[in-house]
């Protein structure tokens, strides 16, 4: 079946939903996409990295499939209308600004050249990053102040897997606004980097042992229509979306309308017994996350984390507290050990997630 001709600018939100992806009228040529991929190439080019640079096309997220040099792009930053309903669907959309972009490109780059040259093959590469077969799981924990990583992307990703380990002291390298021998000198990460350079220069001016890729996930194959392809999306990544704790939190404190929480407000001033559900739980935050830390063995900054997202999910929703403050506390403390536990024995705060290893 051949692409729509129509203007997607043209479609209202209901019309392009029932596009199915490959039908889309989008490419990376003649795009803002097209003038990031060729700054890529310049900066491996100024490495000295002239005859490898990598593929790129259009995919359902951003990737690099296993074994395959070739970089997958998110289709929906192809055009401005699909920048527009990723948004509104996801909340954001990821890799959006070109220096947003090319953070990615550069961290996907690594990938690409790791597998174009088989990096991580090398004896030399597997005693610095480890071994690529180590199980990525379904998350990782990760030591927010530990000098032993780069620090690229958000999420201290460089502390999931080896492979990420070596992709982001890559992308580091890579950037060129980046003076990382005077940014990590103090480092450990350091040494990790200057073993990139050392690795960078062996493979100047060698051709890849493998330069062409198989396109795994490529947009034009892809015969989902949007509207169930965010359905799919969102119910992975549920719990990142503001309402999750709706339901919950509803059955623990009063949920007020807005005129009212304004009234309750007022009279709140002068009343100590009323009090914002929100405003109680910040006023009792230490004490809630040291006890469930305490029951759940787990680090107190990711339990402050989510107690926070939690909080300002009250504010919204204008809930006060019930008559007994005890048992909302109680409540409050039990939902969060719950979530906690999830946590820890699945990876995320509600049930098991499936992540695709690309």
């Amino acid at each position: 079946m051949p692409k729509i001709q129509t203007d997607l600018n043209l479609l209202n939100e209901a019309e392009l939903l029932k596009l199915r992806i490959c039908d889309l009228p989008i490419e990376i040529s003649g795009t803002w996409l097209e003038e990031c991929v060729g700054q890529l190439y310049n900066e491996l080019d100024a490495k000295g990295l002239t005859l490898f640079h990598p593929e790129c096309y259009l995919a359902d997220e951003w990737l690099t499939p296993v074994n395959e040099p070739v970089i997958g792009i998110p289709f929906y930053l192809s055009h401005p209308a699909l920048i527009k309903l990723e948004r509104k669907m996801m909340l954001e959309a990821e890799g959006d600004t070109k220096s947003w972009c090319m953070k990615l490109l550069r961290h996907e780059a690594g990938h690409a050249i790791c597998y174009a040259y088989r990096l991580n093959k090398k004896r030399s590469w597997q005693n610095v990053f480890g071994l690529s077969s180590q199980d990525y799981g379904d998350t990782y924990r990760y030591q927010p102040y530990s000098k032993r990583f780069v620090r690229h992307l958000d999420g201290y990703y460089a502390q999931y897997h080896p492979d990420e380990d070596f992709v982001e002291t890559f992308a580091v390298w890579l950037t060129p606004e980046v003076d990382w021998k005077e940014r990590y000198k103090n480092w450990k990460a350091f040494d990790k980097l200057n073993f990139v350079d050392g690795l960078m220069s062996e493979i100047q001016g060698k051709p890849p042992v493998s330069a062409q890729g198989k396109k795994y996930w490529n947009a034009n194959s892809l015969k989902i229509t949007l509207t169930n392809f965010y359905k799919k999306k969102r119910e992975l990544v549920e719990e990142d979306f503001p309402d999750f704790h709706d339901r919950q939190l509803a059955k623990i404190f009063k949920v007020l309308n807005a005129q009212d929480y304004r009234e309750y407000r007022k009279r709140a001033r002068h009343d100590p017994e009323l009090m914002d559900a929100g405003d109680f739980l910040k006023k009792h935050q230490s004490h809630i996350v040291y006890n469930v830390a305490r029951t759940t063995g787990e680090r107190r900054y990711i339990i402050n984390d989510l107690l926070k997202r939690i909080i300002r999910r009250c504010h919204q929703l204008h809930m006060i507290l019930p008559e007994t403050q005890t048992l909302a506390a109680i409540q409050i403390s039990s939902y969060l050990t719950s979530l906690v536990m999830n946590y820890i024995h699945t990876g995320w705060f509600r049930g098991l997630r499936h992540r695709r290893n690309d």
